[in-house]
């Protein structure tokens, strides 16, 4: 059994802003223990220094076993990459440093045949039979068969890129799981899982005797596989951590006795400052005028000093708050039309139409072909128009999409994409500010204080020179917002967007709305599609044609057509039922005269009373 234990490690930014202030806490043998806290706060960094990627520039940390570790960002294949790599990427360190000699010297073997490399060769044969390697293959066969659905050997050469984000995410857990490593660290597991996925993963965490370490903004799985919940709370000197030894059923009570506390222990330090002020104050005059009070007057002010030298208590951590200005802007009445639209390999021919104002959120399973849809529609169609708006800087630099049948965008319909993965090409190496600044095609160039302004209403001034791909994913995901609200887009592409927001920024009804779901200005704009939770309830919809009504004025009108790809947790049914206008028990039943399309001969769910009629849905 293993365990992980980390004395007062401290962390400090390139840029010299402190990042982890003595982080302090255990996790125990068999514990699962929850990371969770705000994004930036360091939960990725901190984990990247107990794997010995980044050195701490303070503490200590003991292992006791082997350690298995899954990255935030694993799930983002990169080009070339195969089944093999990733399940060598994530097993234990001797077989992987085994199997990455023994393929390297297959490498230089095919490039050299002459005697050094034959002996190099068989010597790394003989170090991968020696660390297990052969026999973990059998591992691996299983992790295949159970998230693929095909033995290892005919999976071991396929492209990562073929595979979904959920499927690349349910293969590594498998082999992190089945294999035999003590602690785990899990950043952000849960994401781009569907249903069924999400439910195996709190089975296989509350089953597990292995000591687990996860980062996760999932509240179902918080409260269903966490045994304690660590929080790092941010603060001016870096982040620090606070223990809380229940599981998340009782987090959010104590989560509040804690701030009235930190608030009453600030309230009691003020006025004991304020006490010995005043006394200093009166000691003062009374040695001006009585020379027997001086030594009275020099101990007060030493009282006073020693008082302040050891400073108050801590703070209440303070609350991040987004300001997000999305306006939409009027397009054709239709947005998006699908004729006999087909994605080669993943779904069947479907006819679809979005109108203006409508909210469309697509459910599927993991490899069902969400993202591939919408990154169709991103890049702009199956005949895109530059002269409508229709192609995009992003858009243009998308892989195209193999399908058959036609997707076209409507008049003054300008796509906005939000990567499920984060993956920009074009952002990599370049700063927050620089991005903003120097604009794009479809987006101005701003002036560095209106560029900090905006980066401010998102809580990332702090990053502003700051290279994209260093940001946490959730930061990543509050810019890509912030660009989209900038480029003036007027077809949301939501893939995924609340993956790796923190609990406030992607929680239930209240707090959603400091992400996506808030009111604009004077508008009625929502983003009423949210990938995982529950969202408040959604304004009037427009009529069918897309006019305004006459009692609403134009500026009340303004809406964005939104398109999510949906992988949901249990709490999604209710949630969508509410922001689609369902009705009927959680929200499960179809209302029909509302939003009356779908995708059909896909595998596609809201609820588990939908049925299928033929090759349409019916709700």
């Amino acid at each position: 059994m293993g365990y992980l234990d980390l004395t007062a490690i401290s962390f400090t930014l390139p840029d010299g802003r402190p990042l982890l202030d003595e982080v302090t806490f255990r996790v125990g043998e068999g514990v699962t223990t929850a990371l969770v806290g705000p994004n930036g706060a360091g939960k990725s960094t901190l984990l990247r220094i107990v794997r010995g990627e980044e050195k701490a520039h303070g503490g200590a940390i003991a292992i006791g076993g082997s350690l298995g570790v899954m990255d935030q960002f694993i799930g983002h294949g990169k080009s070339g990459e195969t089944v093999h790599d990733l399940l060598v990427a994530v097993s234990p360190a001797r077989i992987r440093r085994a199997a990455l000699e023994l393929e390297a010297s297959e490498n230089a073997l095919i490039e050299h045949d002459d005697l050094d490399t034959q002996m190099r060769y068989a010597a790394a044969l003989a170090d991968y039979a020696d660390a297990g390697g052969y026999e973990h293959e059998t591992v691996w066969d299983t992790c295949t068969i159970a998230a693929l659905g095909v033995p290892y050997e005919r999976a071991r050469f396929r492209e990562l890129g073929t595979l979904s984000g959920g499927e690349q995410k349910r293969l590594a857990l498998e082999a992190l799981l089945r294999g035999p490593d003590d602690v785990l660290l899990l950043d952000e597991p849960d994401n781009y899982l569907d249903v069924p996925g999400k439910r195996w993963l709190e089975d296989q965490l509350r089953a597990t005797a292995k000591t687990v370490l996860l980062v996760s903004h999932d509240r179902e799985l918080l409260a269903r596989a966490a045994d304690r919940i660590v929080t790092l709370e941010t603060g001016s000197a870096g982040s620090t951590a606070w223990v809380h030894g229940g599981s998340f059923a009782t987090y959010a009570e104590a989560r509040e006795d804690r701030m009235a506390r930190l608030d009453e222990l600030r309230r009691r330090w003020d006025e004991e400052h304020e006490k010995l002020r005043a006394l200093v104050a009166r000691m003062k005059v009374a040695a001006a005028a009585n020379d027997g009070f001086a030594s009275r007057y020099q101990a007060a002010v030493t009282r006073l000093t020693k008082f302040e030298t050891a400073g108050p208590p801590q703070e209440r951590p303070p609350e991040q708050d987004l300001q997000l200005r999305l306006r939409g802007a009027r397009t054709g009445k239709r947005a998006v039309i699908a004729e006999k639209l087909e994605l080669t390999g993943l779904m069947k021919p479907f006819d679809l139409e979005v109108w203006f104002g409508d909210r469309v959120a697509v459910l599927g399973s993991n490899g069902s072909g969400k993202s591939h849809f919408l990154r169709l529609l991103a890049a702009g169609g199956t005949d895109p128009d530059t002269r409508l708006g229709h192609v995009t800087t992003v858009g243009s630099g998308l892989d195209r999409v193999a399908h058959t049948g036609r997707a076209i965008l409507g008049a003054r319909v300008v796509p906005g994409w939000f990567a499920q993965t984060h993956r920009h090409p074009e952002f990599v190496g370049r700063t927050l500010l620089d991005l903003l600044h120097r604009g794009d095609d479809n987006r101005r160039g701003m002036p560095r204080d209106a560029a900090s302004s905006a980066l401010d209403r998102y809580g990332l001034v702090a990053q502003a020179e700051q290279d994209f791909d260093t940001l946490s994913g959730g930061q990543q995901a509050r810019f890509q917002v912030l660009l989209l609200e900038l480029s003036g887009t007027t077809l949301l592409l939501l893939d995924e967007p609340t993956d790796n927001l923190d609990l406030a920024r992607a929680v239930t009804d209240p707090e959603v709305r400091a992400l996506l779901l808030v009111e604009v200005v004077d508008h009625d704009l929502v983003l009423d599609v949210v990938k995982h939770h529950g969202a408040p309830d959604r304004p009037r919809r427009p009529p069918r044609d897309g006019l305004r009504s006459r009692a609403e004025p134009r500026s009340r009108r303004l809406q964005l057509h939104v398109v999510a790809a949906i992988t949901a947790r249990r709490r999604l049914f209710r949630g969508i039922g509410r922001l689609l206008g369902l009705s009927g028990p959680g929200g499960a039943c179809w209302r029909r005269g509302r939003v009356r399309r779908w995708l059909g001969g896909v595998s596609l769910e809201v609820a588990e009373n939908a049925h299928d009629d033929g090759d349409r849905r019916v709700w």
